[in-house]
């Protein structure tokens, strides 16, 4: 399978903001009339993508694991997989601990001004809900129901059974484990036939979806709400960057092939604000661009996608220095050097919620001397900069992929 039109997803999600936001600026009576036929749209198309999210890795994960002759490659693949995300998170937070604080100081608010903004902008989202401790995370990993787990979304958990279970499979005799092994190779075909025709529909279902972020959003941004989204859109499109030469090098790709590879998850994510909608397009570009064995893509992928989310290292820092600027609290070393370390840490315990990533941040906002309630800003405004964060973390996917992809234990 081969996706194609990765240019024109992009094009569809240019134009489609465009058209959005010019018809939000001329007539709030025509954004309206855009979102009742875009918002349908562009929900069927992420929906048909969903759909074949959870019977594709599934199948995946039990042929590759199952069918590999060196199971202990399967654990080696994993414990390099998480070296890996420790040390590009590490190594963006480094980076944007290291360029953010210069251009922070830069950033000007108005007593009034501010006071003004976090009126406006923070409203009603500042309450935080109640998130699960470590041990109850930790816990959740092994589920009591798998069919519910995959029914909720509820990946890692999915995941953890999914290699439980191919683990088991491999124990079999060769003629059962055959036959098992067929049923989920058909599988995983016929599903990988389906995400063709959806992805085909791709430039369309980006350009619903764009629609609808425009009408939304329009053109407004201004003052200290204008410099932070550019700021913070800025320093993740320069992680994103930063991740080809690592790709490049450590993946022994050329910068042609990488980008041609990672262009259609991209303009899915893009499109969608979804690192798991994304999932069916990293999946094939791993094996058709990247050349990548499909059991190595089938287990490293999913396992990323949904543990490894690299925009925290920009995202956590970018917030709390803002934050912290519209309140006129100092953020000295200390403060960075806490944001740092929890942007490494606590990244795997994020939910699967809307802005979960900023729900977990919480709690560290006290111990800085930051206003929890500055949550709900960064909420509020976090429409524009979460289509840079999942493109940032797709991206990362694919980075560690093409790493992986030529370790050791891959070539088996």
């Amino acid at each position: 399978m081969r996706i194609s039109g990765g240019p024109a997803a992009i094009l569809a999600l240019a134009t489609g903001f465009a058209v959005g936001a010019t018809a939000a600026s001329a007539s709030p009576d025509a954004a309206s009339l855009l979102l009742a036929v875009s918002d349908p749209v562009g929900t069927l198309w992420v929906n048909a993508i969903r759909m074949t999210v959870i019977p594709l890795v599934v199948s995946l994960l039990i042929t590759g694991i199952a069918g590999m002759r060196d199971l202990g490659s399967v654990g080696r693949l994993g414990i390099r997989a998480l070296l890996l995300f420790v040390g590009l998170l590490a190594g963006i937070a480094l980076f944007t601990a290291l360029v953010a604080p210069p251009i922070y100081e830069r950033l000007t608010v108005d007593a009034a001004s501010a006071a003004a903004l976090r009126e406006r902008v923070a409203g009603g989202t500042t309450t935080v809900p109640p998130l699960p401790g470590f041990s109850a995370w930790l816990t959740s990993l092994v589920p009591v129901n798998p069919l519910a787990a995959a029914v909720d979304g509820a990946m890692l958990p999915l995941i953890v059974f999914t290699v439980a279970f191919a683990l088991a499979i491999s124990r079999l005799a060769e003629e059962t484990r055959g036959a098992v092994l067929g049923v989920f190779q058909a599988t995983g075909d016929a599903m990988l036939v389906l995400v063709r025709a959806v992805l085909w529909a791709s430039p369309l279902g980006i350009f619903a979806l764009a629609v609808s972020l425009g009408a939304k959003l329009g053109v407004s941004g201004a003052g200290a709400i204008g410099f932070y989204l550019a700021t913070h859109v800025a320093l993740l499109v320069a992680a994103i960057l930063l991740l080809y030469p690592v790709a490049v090098v450590l993946g022994r790709v050329s910068p042609r092939v990488f980008a041609r590879a990672a262009l259609p998850p991209q303009a899915v994510a893009m499109g969608t604000r979804s690192s798991l909608a994304a999932l069916p397009a990293m999946l094939d570009s791993a094996e058709q661009a990247l050349g990548l064995p499909r059991d190595v893509s089938g287990f490293v992928i999913p396992l990323s996608a949904s543990v490894f989310r690299l925009n925290l290292a920009v995202s956590w820092i970018v917030g709390g220095l803002f934050i912290a600027k519209l309140y006129g609290v100092p953020f000295g070393f200390q403060s960075l050097a806490t944001f740092y370390i929890a942007a490494v840490v606590m990244s795997f315990s994020v939910p699967g919620i809307p802005s979960g990533s900023l729900f977990i941040i919480a709690p560290l906002f006290p111990t800085v001397g930051l206003p929890v309630e500055g949550v709900g800003i960064l909420i509020a405004l976090d429409a524009v900069p979460d289509i840079f964060k999942t493109t940032l973390n797709v991206t990362g996917h694919m980075t560690v992929a093409s790493v992986l992809g030529r370790s050791p234990e891959a070539k088996r």
